[in-house]
């Protein structure tokens, strides 16, 4: 088993940051990837939506707090984007390059994921067959971001790296985890 640990940053910015952090791990294990997030900090300046008992496919995730990660396949262009809402809302999408060719990824009917959220953090863990995707021989490379909402709707990027003059998580240079 391939096991990680991450740390994210904001992307650098005039206005005030939030006071948080986000770090986790990740790890592949033969074709299964667990991802987890935790978020800690201020949290109570942060637009967390709660749980939903009707968490489903949802499009547009991004536009608020969200986590996020971008897979790829060594040496390919094609790659997806996951992501996950504190609500277990989802969605993942497929493209065949930079932005190129967004596809909704049909090979996901369901992506069951765990969130709790306490006081003092969030934690948000998942756990998915990639062989719906990808070979277990094939190597992947992982960028791993997420997107904060503060309470009065502006927006922070975070990510392993930011290799853009503007935050941008679907760059090929900033999948730096290699799985």
């Amino acid at each position: 088993m391939n096991d990680q640990t991450f740390s994210l940053q904001p992307f650098p910015s005039t206005k005030s940051l939030p006071n948080l952090k986000i770090a986790g791990n990740i790890a592949r294990n033969s074709n299964q990837l667990i991802i987890c997030y935790t978020l800690g900090g201020d949290l109570k300046e942060i637009a967390i939506t709660p749980p939903s008992n009707a968490a489903s496919r949802k499009h547009e995730l991004w536009k608020d707090t969200c986590f996020e990660f971008f897979l790829g396949i060594k040496d390919s262009q094609r790659y997806w984007e996951f992501n996950l809402s504190s609500a277990g809302h989802w969605n993942v999408y497929r493209f065949n390059g930079y932005r190129q060719g967004m596809q909704e990824e049909t090979a996901f009917k369901n992506l069951p994921f765990n969130v709790q959220n306490q006081a003092d953090g969030l934690t948000l863990a998942l756990d998915v067959d990639l062989n719906k995707i990808i070979s277990a021989e094939q190597a992947i490379e992982v960028a791993i971001t997420t997107v904060i909402k503060d309470k009065d709707g502006e927006v922070t990027y975070w990510a392993l790296t930011h290799r853009g003059a503007e935050a941008d998580f679907h760059i090929r240079d900033s999948f730096i985890v290699e799985l």
